[in-house]
């Protein structure tokens, strides 16, 4: 971890942060992300032009096994452009589209600019997260055309699928391009589910923003919340019991296995294997009991708070627990040596939907379509963060990047979460010190991060303070941000029939990536 001795660095916590000139900001990016190998987080900006500093835009890589971040910034004054680096880190494109639709700030190179999660009806001269633009502001309604991606040649047709689709699923639409039932180009539409959330961030109480947290994306609530409440706690310099810690990571490996237990019914069950499909749901609905029994919430709303956690598990739930997650892990691998014996299923999975580990590289795809094809990338690993690095685990890869390589991931992700809370489960203490009593205080002029392994993959919570010490500034990035910009990938060259499969192995949430 090199930084060059003619920058000025500041230190909070664990962030080292450090003013470029503009010039030099994409060379010291190729620096940090191709010589060093960090990990590039988050991309974000910030409106200070209240303070007379203009605005700001930062690069956060993340220095895995030492849990340091790293954050270049440039300042903006007297200009809204700035030199993009997609050209060069093709998995900026994202950040850099975001930063240009909601601070209006120019990404200068970028191959496509256009606008991303704001709809047509949005008018295009106002940047929501600027501060100037109330959040109570009602925008007077505009019309635009958005242009799909076009294919030309003989026999080429195109299909409109959504945003309203058949099942109960969130919207959005997809376009596909196809000669028969062959895919030659996929470009999803999103934003349907913009819901405002970071510049809501923005207005309400330290006790709301954790609320709100829980609901960026419904099915991943206390991961979300447990990220946003780390980047709090690092600001207020609050140290996490050790009971609390454990209990952190019980709660969020319920969630995961919750999870992965659904997806995994419903890839067999998009294959027309109803076995599968119907034991997937029912392991699945075992977890959520478990969840509600513990602490009143299916989906472990209302635990997470800042300093800790408020539902404590007893002794004795503890070992009703472990005796219950051992049955249902008994039940799983009784499913799965059933499900192993039908052909029909696996000749379904393998080679459908294969992602190309160099597109994949370039896109930065993380979390379980990042390891189906031998990325490893596993925050609880490289960013360790309540009780993980006590505990004994490791992150298993596949590699063909198909179907199947993201099927057998969750199996062993399944696996792997279940021997974590054995871990986790008997090593809770009879300590009733679950929530820090220290006053909540946040460092004034400063920006603390949360970083927390999702069932889909690593969430980031960026949080930048004001000279008055309130957060000014909350960028969310739920794994499926980054791993919506290749599902297109995936689908070329299969066929129609094969999408739903296809979707369903990644499962990216919709309303997590339109925030």
């Amino acid at each position: 971890m090199n930084i060059d001795p003619r920058f000025k660095t500041q230190q909070d916590d664990n962030i080292v942060s450090y003013p470029v000139p503009i010039s030099e900001i994409v060379n010291i990016c190729k620096e940090l992300y191709y010589k060093q190998r960090l990990q590039l987080k988050i991309i974000t900006a910030t409106d200070e032009r209240k303070n007379g500093v203009g605005f700001r835009i930062l690069y956060i890589f993340g220095v895995p096994k030492e849990n340091v971040f790293l954050v270049p910034y440039i300042i903006l004054n007297n200009t809204e452009d700035f030199p993009s680096l997609t050209k060069d880190i093709p998995e900026a494109s994202g950040y850099e589209r975001k930063i240009k639709t909601f601070f209006g700030l120019n990404p200068i190179g970028h191959p496509n600019p256009k606008a991303i999660l704001l709809h047509e009806n949005w008018p295009v001269h106002i940047f929501p997260l600027r501060k100037d633009v109330s959040w109570k502001q009602r925008p007077p309604f505009s019309v635009g055309n958005y242009e799909f991606q076009k294919v030309d040649g003989e026999g080429i047709y195109e299909i409109p699928v959504g945003p309203v689709h058949a099942g109960i699923i969130e919207p959005g639409h997809f376009r596909f391009s196809v000669a028969g039932e062959e895919i030659i180009l996929l470009e999803p539409k999103l934003g349907y589910k913009h819901k405002g959330i970071e510049k809501l961030f923005e207005t309400l109480s330290l006790v709301d923003k954790v609320r709100l947290a829980e609901r960026v994306s419904g099915d991943t609530s206390f991961t979300h919340a447990l990220a946003f409440c780390q980047a709090i706690e690092s600001l207020a310099d609050i140290n996490i019991s050790k009971k609390t810690n454990y209990l952190r990571v019980i709660y969020s490996e319920l969630e995961r296995l919750a999870n992965h237990f659904n997806d995994i019914g419903f890839i067999m069950l998009d294959t027309g294997y109803s076995f599968g499909g119907s034991n997937g749901a029912r392991l699945r609905e075992m977890i959520m009991q478990c969840n509600e029994r513990l602490t009143g919430s299916r989906f472990l709303r209302g635990v997470n708070c800042i300093g800790g956690v408020t539902k404590d598990i007893s002794i004795e739930a503890c070992h009703v627990l472990l005796q219950d997650l051992k049955k249902i892990g008994k039940d799983f691998a009784e499913v799965m040596k059933i499900a192993q014996t039908s052909s029909t299923l696996f000749n379904r999975l393998e080679g459908t939907g294969k992602l190309d580990r160099q597109i994949a590289l370039d896109y930065g795809v993380i979390g379980i379509a990042g390891r189906a094809i031998g990325i490893k990338h596993d925050a609880r690993i490289d960013y360790p963060y309540a009780a993980y690095s006590e505990l004994k685990f490791d992150t298993i890869l596949e590699l063909e990047g198909d179907v199947q390589s993201r099927f057998q991931v969750r199996v062993h992700e399944v696996q792997t979460s279940l021997k974590i809370l054995e871990q986790a489960l008997q090593s809770l203490t009879v300590n009733n010190v679950m929530v820090s009593n220290k006053e909540i205080q946040l460092r004034k002029n400063s920006c603390g991060i949360g970083v927390t392994e999702g069932w889909r993959g690593a969430i980031v919570y960026f949080v930048v303070t004001d000279f008055e010490g309130k957060v000014t500034r909350v960028d969310v990035r739920d794994p499926s941000f980054i791993n919506w910009t290749v599902l297109g990938c995936a689908g070329k060259g299969n066929f129609i029939p094969d999408f739903p499969l296809i979707n369903k192995s990644f499962n990216l949430s919709y309303s997590g990536n339109d925030l």
